[in-house]
């Protein structure tokens, strides 16, 4: 999920990309509280989905100022 590209996620539909946006953020909560009781194997992973869900939300404003 986290490796798709740019020019992927623009072929995805509005609702698509909400959908892996809030995946995306129950994911990072989770792995916040793993985090927090110390049981976090890749710490580097909340940077990725970070990222991602950036890339999504960049996406969108795209389409919002395209329109």
């Amino acid at each position: 999920m986290i490796r798709m590209k740019t020019n992927e996620i623009r072929e995805l539909t509005t609702e698509d990309i909400n959908k892996k946006i809030v995946e995306s953020k129950e994911e990072i909560l989770k792995l916040r509280f793993k985090q927090a009781t110390g049981s976090l194997e890749n710490p580097a992973r909340i940077h990725e989905l970070r990222k991602f869900v950036a890339r999504l939300k960049t996406v969108l404003r795209e389409r919002e100022i395209k329109d």
